[in-house]
């Protein structure tokens, strides 16, 4: 619940609700005092209350001022930012008041641009061409009304509990889903199934709503049964929920854990889906996880479609090598865990995957690798700087950052290929590039996303 003050009354620490680790439904007592933990702006990593340095653990950007003046209250209290114009007191995670609409004088949306002075030192791994990652667009007031703040149902990432599996859980372990009309699992006969996955790109201000739009293009041309988006903000969930194809598909997140995020993982059925369930992984620092669909895909057969996104490199100063490629490992493995205990198992997503840094993704007895399985001759590369002209000007990254792995009993892997490779008609924007002490304007293409999308196709085996 969202708490609002008129903006001629004084504010009192009474109205302030501390960050509160969502561990069970007990209601902590109002009495309590936490220590508060708080997000960094730059990278997203949640440092602890036990990091008691003004600056982030990670890549050693400043503390908000408010987060830090309000840390070292005695009273725990969730950082806010008053407007200049109208005085109301703003969550510090929203660029534009609620009120009146007046920015922050620091504004949450501008990207970071690569000063190629900068890395004259890095090489061509994954890290050096993602900055860290950055808050995204707080969108239109409608929004911010719905939204509750991100790490206060995450907490402190160093004191999540043990809920006493394989994954630490914050979230629900499922939900049942209401089948609709329509064609189902059960009815399908020897149909193949097809399984989209994309990372959608939260940058909000490059052309969101154009892109997405192309992005329902590509669903409606090729019609998968099932879709695995990673990187889907509040704003570009509502601009799903307003398209056409929307309605043809059973969602795995609803309206309210839509708005507690700042960006997460989206699945979307035509199928019958017995069940949809999220397990955030033990060691993330980013707050990712493993969502999981179970899916009537014939009588008496069902399979498990999950998809993740792993680690992010980060890479910041003062030594460019925070690339989590040990988390992203553990968590891939972890995953993999999780998932081979069920006869039919589709992984996909943005794995972050770096094969030079991160070595062979790590695949039990049993499991293939859809790309290389299928096209053994082809790099695969769904984040290509070079290809995608929309990120000319960016250091050279070719990596097959996206993959299926999958570990099928009752299903054969027929078909996989590469969707969203075609510039979007007629559309283009401007980018500064800082060339040494220059610079630059870029007039560039616009694509659907910075990654490019997998399609997956799966039939049925013979039965015998």
């Amino acid at each position: 619940m969202r708490q609002f003050l008129s903006p001629k009354i004084k504010p009192t620490p009474a109205i302030f609700f501390p960050f509160l680790l969502l561990k069970s439904s007990t209601a902590i007592p109002k009495t309590q005092s936490l220590p508060m933990s708080w997000t960094c702006s730059v990278c997203t990593f949640i440092n602890p209350s036990s990091h008691q340095k003004p600056t982030c653990q990670i890549c050693l950007s400043s503390q908000p001022s408010s987060s830090l003046a309000l840390s070292q209250s005695p009273s725990p209290t969730k950082p806010k930012w008053a407007c200049k114009a109208c005085t109301f007191l703003n969550q510090y995670d929203n660029s534009s008041c609620e009120v009146c609409g007046t920015r922050a004088s620091a504004s949450l949306l501008s990207i970071l641009e690569n000063d190629d002075d900068d890395f004259d030192e890095l090489g061509s791994g994954v890290g050096d061409v993602f900055l860290p990652l950055r808050a995204c667009n707080s969108g239109s007031t409608s929004n911010k009304n719905k939204r509750k703040i991100w790490e206060s149902s995450i907490g402190d990432a160093n004191d999540l509990a043990d809920s006493g599996n394989d994954f630490r859980g914050v979230k629900a372990a499922s939900r049942e889903v209401q089948c609709v009309a329509g064609e189902t699992g059960l009815d399908r006969g020897n149909k193949p199934v097809k399984i989209m996955s994309y990372n959608v790109w939260f940058r909000e201000e490059l052309e969101m709503h154009k892109r997405m739009e192309a992005l329902g293009d590509l669903i409606q041309l090729h019609s998968p049964d099932i879709i695995c988006f990673q990187e889907v903000t509040p704003n570009i969930y509502e601009v799903f929920q307003q398209s056409s194809w929307w309605k043809l598909y059973r969602c795995s997140v609803s309206d309210d854990e839509a708005f507690t995020r700042a960006y997460f993982c989206l699945q979307l059925c035509k199928l019958s889906v017995k069940s949809y369930s999220c397990r955030p992984f033990a060691n993330s620092v980013m707050g990712r996880e493993l969502c999981i669909a179970e899916v009537n895909v014939q009588t008496e057969r069902t399979m498990i479609v999950a998809t993740s996104h792993l680690e992010s490199p980060c890479p910041a100063p003062p030594k460019w090598d925070q690339m989590y490629s040990k988390e992203r490992v553990n968590q891939a493995k972890e995953a993999i865990k999780f998932l081979e205990k069920n006869p039919n198992v589709i992984f996909c997503g943005d794995m972050n995957w770096d094969d030079k840094l991160d070595g062979q993704f790590p695949l039990s007895d049993g499991w293939v690798d859809a790309w290389v399985q299928l096209r053994p001759s082809e790099n695969g590369w769904t984040y290509d700087t070079k290809s995608n002209k929309m990120l000319s000007g960016n250091r050279t990254l070719q990596k097959r950052l996206d993959r299926f792995v999958c570990n099928l009993r009752d299903f054969k892997i027929s078909e996989i290929e590469m969707i969203g490779m075609d510039e979007i008609a007629g559309l283009s924007y401007c980018k500064e590039k800082k060339v040494k002490n220059e610079v630059k304007k870029l007039m560039l293409p616009v694509l659907p996303s910075d990654h490019y999308g997998l399609l997956l196709t799966i039939c049925p085996q013979q039965r015998k």
